[in-house]
């Protein structure tokens, strides 16, 4: 029998008969009568071959139970069941009826196949989850065991080494305290390295000077013991200028060079310093630049006023107690030039930024001021006045918007039109010798430059307010 069920399970005959019932189904309308017929009788052939197979298994069935195996099932289904068959007109239950009793039933068993298979495939994993976590359990479980030993033997350890350790820690701190007081010092040391640099600059320039005027004493010793006097000059209302050299101009090409060379530094460093921090307020790069320039501008005029103030006080102190080889004028320049410090830098910062209040030419807003670019203006304000103090004195040239640009004095910022021949703006003054071109400063070349500057003439002086007091006191600095 379990041959004649397999067969039968796998020719799939009631999976045919579905598929030829769906097929018939569908081309119903499109058949005619007589081919509608034989798909009729072709499936009654199909199923009483399959109601054969049937009875085959169940004489089968039957046989295997004995002589009186399956009696009674036969006897209270099947023979029942043959009988209003063959009795009844028409059944009870209709054939559409009974062929949709017969699709749930093997839909419900093909759920429950697969409800069992799915059963079984999720029990199989869970048991083999089960046995890795079974696995990974007991590593953890060997792992802490691991730890407890471990910590058991570094407690041992550190019960019998915490002593020393806090001697060892005591000792650190110590270090590290001393190590504290040793930076001090070297901070203390490093922050008067400036001043002994100075003082040793100072120190080779006297060395310098004595050791002239001890050639010039020797020289005029032995002259004075020579057989042969040189004759004595008459005295003149109006004074000579001594030949011995003062400390300023021994020291003049020193001098000249390093503040040729820290003019270019104000350039590279302390402009690029106050470009940065006042494009935090305005972002126009050309007023920006222009605040610059005038403000290096200025503390060149307000530095050279000063130095003209602070000569006049050296002279009248003194006049009255001079004396020596070198003139009043030689003997004030090498004063300054020996006491550059006494400079009051602090009041020429204040009268620049006064006098940038009230230039119409630049504006700034209203919440901040122009003592942001301090920094630079103290800068350029001590280097122009040092300057002052060299023979002939250092200024920056004469520049104006519009001016024709000149390559002598000039280089054009990378933004410019290298064909325009006027200057639209200027952003770094040039440093002049007299007439010689030291440093070239830098200007910005547009065309039509002259028709800009001329509609930008009547700008108001600035955005703020200024009162009638800071006001009277800016245009008394220009003046």
């Amino acid at each position: 029998m379990a041959d004649t069920l397999r067969r039968l399970v796998s020719t799939s005959s009631f999976r045919v008969l579905q598929d030829k019932l769906e097929t018939w189904h569908s081309d119903y309308h499109l058949l005619s009568c007589d081919q509608n017929l034989n798909r009729c009788c072709e499936l009654i052939e199909l199923t009483a071959k399959i109601q054969g197979q049937l009875f085959a298994i169940l004489n089968l069935t039957s046989a295997e139970g004995g002589q009186y195996g399956g009696a009674d099932t036969l006897k209270s289904r099947l023979l029942p069941w043959l009988g209003s068959c063959f009795s009844m007109a028409r059944p009870s239950v209709s054939d559409d009826t009974s062929l949709q009793l017969m699709q749930d039933s093997v839909e419900k068993d093909r759920k429950l196949r697969e409800l069992s298979l799915s059963h079984d495939s999720n029990m199989q994993k869970i048991e083999a989850q089960l046995c890795s976590t079974r696995i990974q359990l007991d590593s953890a479980r060997a792992e802490l065991a691991d730890a407890h030993d471990e910590l058991d033997e570094t407690k041992n350890k550190s019960a019998t080494t915490l002593l020393a350790t806090e001697d060892e820690i005591i000792q650190l701190r110590a270090d590290l305290r001393a190590a504290h007081d040793e930076l001090e010092i070297y901070k203390r040391k490093m922050s008067s390295t400036d001043d002994y640099e100075r003082q040793i600059r100072l120190l080779r320039d006297e060395v310098t000077y004595l050791t002239t005027q001890k050639a010039m004493l020797q020289e005029r010793l032995v002259r004075s013991r020579s057989p042969s006097p040189l004759p004595r000059l008459p005295r003149t209302s109006s004074p000579i200028r001594s030949e011995s050299p003062t400390r300023a101009q021994l020291t003049h090409s020193s001098r000249h060079a390093r503040l040729v060379s820290r003019f270019s530094d104000l350039y590279a460093v302390e402009r690029l310093e106050a470009q940065t921090t006042l494009r935090r307020y305005i972002d126009d790069l050309e007023m920006v630049q222009k605040i610059i320039f005038i403000a290096a501008v200025e503390s060149f005029r307000v530095a050279k006023f000063a130095y003209r103030q602070f000569k006049l006080r050296v002279r009248k102190t003194l006049a009255s107690t001079h004396f020596g080889p070198e003139t009043l004028e030689d003997a004030a320049v090498d004063y300054i030039v020996r006491n550059l410090d006494l400079y009051d830098v602090q009041a020429s910062v204040n009268d620049v930024i006064n006098a940038m209040n009230v230039n119409p030419r630049i504006s700034f807003p209203p919440e901040v001021d122009f003592v942001l670019v301090s920094v630079l203006i103290r800068e350029t304000c001590r280097v122009a006045f040092a300057m002052q103090t060299l023979e002939p004195p250092l200024d920056v040239a004469f520049a104006s918007d519009g001016e024709l640009y000149s390559e002598l004095r000039y280089r054009r910022s990378y933004d410019s039109e290298f064909s325009a021949p006027l200057v639209l703006y200027h952003v770094w003054p040039a440093l002049m010798e007299g007439d010689i071109v030291l440093v070239k400063g830098e200007a910005v070349t547009r065309r039509g430059a002259m028709v800009r500057h001329r509609s930008r003439s009547a700008s108001p002086v600035r955005s703020r307010s200024l009162s009638p007091s800071r006001s009277l006191v800016g245009f008394t600095n220009i003046l």
